[in-house]
């Protein structure tokens, strides 16, 4: 896999040829994709500052925008007013978060609803529903059995989604559903969607800021949010229990799929990161955005950020090493304007696997 410096460019076979034939030209995305992966983010924050207005200035078809997670976090600072400014508060705010020694889930659920309310702004989330060309897709897990429940019930039924999720993907669905927050009430080019029994809810500024608290609800870590409106009733948790890199249901039927993404491979869902076999592969219309082995090896550890940091590091020394990221990260958005204003993407793609 040939790099251009910090970036890696991959491609599926249609979107190579494309690319290769055409250029990188905006009209043909039609679909954005954030994962989830908590602090990975902060590495993809100088390529979203190049990207967010590049894809604004340039769309004129609606733009589905889906997410999970951290990834719905930063689609719905994409559909903002001032998505720039959206951002920088998202990362500012995420990157001083502070914790006890020990703290709860509410307790971290409390931070985790501060830093989205930074992010924001004023306008809240009307922005979200209203937006003329931006259609967001906020990717939730409906928890089922004990894994719906706190405490210790709750980790029983994670070790029962663990086995149901090794045995088979679509197994999965004994313990939870994905449900899928859309503006607009389109369900957009996504559907139907794959794997596991899905359930589409309107999103609507009565539940915005629900359907985005419980897409991040960390399982174990965080609270659950219960009942969003206008949804089915329940216990709604992390969005990347059920599609945590996402499967074969983003790549784009109709022009093109972009996806900035911290790796090149996909991991469908949060408990296949164990199962190093299970992988979407065969992607035809996407076009995967990564930092470089080299970019990487660049950074504080050696590491991309992870949440291992709140335990392996005090405050001050994680705090240090994720500016750090980011001030390298101004790097990769560099090269990836210039690629982008000089049209040579496509020279320095290479396939997806």
């Amino acid at each position: 896999m040939s790099r251009v410096s910090s970036l890696s460019i991959l491609a599926g076979a249609d979107a190579l040829a494309e690319l290769r034939d055409g250029g990188f030209r905006p009209e043909r995305i039609r679909n954005f994709v954030g994962a989830s992966g908590g602090p990975k983010w902060l590495v993809l924050h100088g390529l979203d500052r190049v990207l967010f207005p590049w894809l604004l200035e340039r769309t004129t078809a609606p733009l589905h925008v889906v997410g999970s997670s951290i990834g719905s976090w930063r689609a719905a600072t994409l559909a903002t007013r001032d998505p720039l400014r959206g951002l920088e508060h998202l990362c500012h705010e995420y990157i001083e978060q502070k914790y006890s020694k020990k703290p709860s889930p509410r307790e971290i659920s409390a931070g985790g609803e501060k830093i989205l309310t930074a992010a924001l702004g004023t306008d809240g989330v009307a922005p979200l529903v209203e937006h003329a060309l931006l259609r967001l897709h906020i990717v939730t897990a409906r928890m089922r059995h004990l894994a719906a429940r706190e405490g210790t019930a709750q980790q029983l039924g994670l070790g029962a989604a663990i086995l149901f999720n090794a045995i088979d993907r679509r197994a999965l669905g004994l313990s939870l559903e994905r449900v899928v927050f859309d503006a607009g009430g389109d369900p957009g080019p996504f559907a139907p969607w794959q794997a596991l029994p899905t359930t589409h809810v309107v999103l609507t500024e009565h539940n915005a800021l629900a359907a985005l608290y419980a897409s991040a609800a960390i399982p174990a870590v965080m609270e659950g949010v219960r009942d969003p409106h206008g949804a089915p009733r329940g216990t709604y948790r992390d969005g990347g229990v059920a599609d945590y890199h996402f499967g074969h249901e983003i790549d784009a039927a109709d022009g093109l799929t972009l996806y900035p993404h911290f790796y090149g491979h996909l991991v469908p869902g949060w408990f296949d990161k164990m199962l190093p076999w299970r992988r979407t592969r065969g992607l035809k219309r996407t076009i995967v955005i990564a930092p470089s082995s080299e970019h990487v090896a660049s950074l504080p550890g050696g590491k991309i950020p992870d949440r291992d940091d709140f335990v392996k590091m005090n405050d001050v020394d994680r705090i240090a090493a994720w500016r750090k990221v980011i001030a390298l990260g101004e790097a990769m958005g560099e090269e990836l304007h210039t690629l982008l204003e000089t049209g040579r993407l496509g020279g320095a793609a290479q396939p997806l696997e």
